[in-house]
């Protein structure tokens, strides 16, 4: 069956938008009960492999949407890894329209190369999720062991073996991408219950 040259062309301008990023680590396509549960975005910032994850606080059970893992290699310069963490992050608000984002809080680092590098992953993170209108809530890494693990110095292994179980995935999770879905489970935790001490919203 032929097809007329003003159909040809609306075909050509469907086609010729700009190239797709690379697809993430997991990405269910599931459609979303309107008005119930959060979906929540998790942000594990690092300059070299940013993890991010996306969940919905559905019950009985949340599920996740989306996982992966942000990689620069390094010979990038700080400027494309801080450009490739902002085009990403911006991809998938766009595509799982989060209402929260939880960003893991900073820690005592000795080296301040290493402190200064890690708070321009996560400006970069910040600037983006703030600018799509995003609440955002910041958790400590101990806390986060603590309340996925139950032991607040647990290893990153034990932290993606208990997202995939808590989440029903079929594979362990890529470890900084466990750690970003690990940050959106614990803030689903928290405001699904009384605590007395609330997450800090930054």
């Amino acid at each position: 069956m032929g097809i007329t040259v003003q159909q040809f062309n609306r075909m050509k301008e469907r086609l010729g938008g700009p190239p797709r990023a690379a697809a993430p680590v997991l990405e269910t396509g599931l459609r979303l009960p309107a008005g119930k549960g959060q979906v929540i975005l998790g942000v594990d910032p690092s300059l070299r492999r940013t993890g991010y994850g996306v969940i919905h606080s559905a019950k009985p059970s949340p599920r996740a949407l989306t996982c992966g893992a942000i990689a620069c290699p390094a010979a990038w310069p700080h400027s494309r890894c801080l450009a490739r963490i902002a085009e990403t992050l911006s991809d998938v608000i766009r595509r799982h329209r989060p209402t929260v984002c939880v960003i893991e809080g900073l820690f005592y680092a000795q080296n301040l190369q290493t402190a200064l590098t890690l708070g321009e992953a996560r400006g970069a993170a910040l600037s983006v999720i703030a600018g799509a209108g995003l609440e955002i809530y910041e958790l400590a890494p101990r806390k986060v062991k603590q309340a996925i693990v139950g032991y607040g110095a647990a290893q990153k292994s034990a932290v993606a073996k208990m997202v995939q179980r808590m989440l029903n995935l079929a594979e362990i999770p890529d470890p900084d991408a466990a750690d970003a879905l690990a940050l959106a489970l614990t803030h689903a935790q928290e405001t699904g219950r009384y605590s007395l001490n609330a997450p800090k919203r930054i």
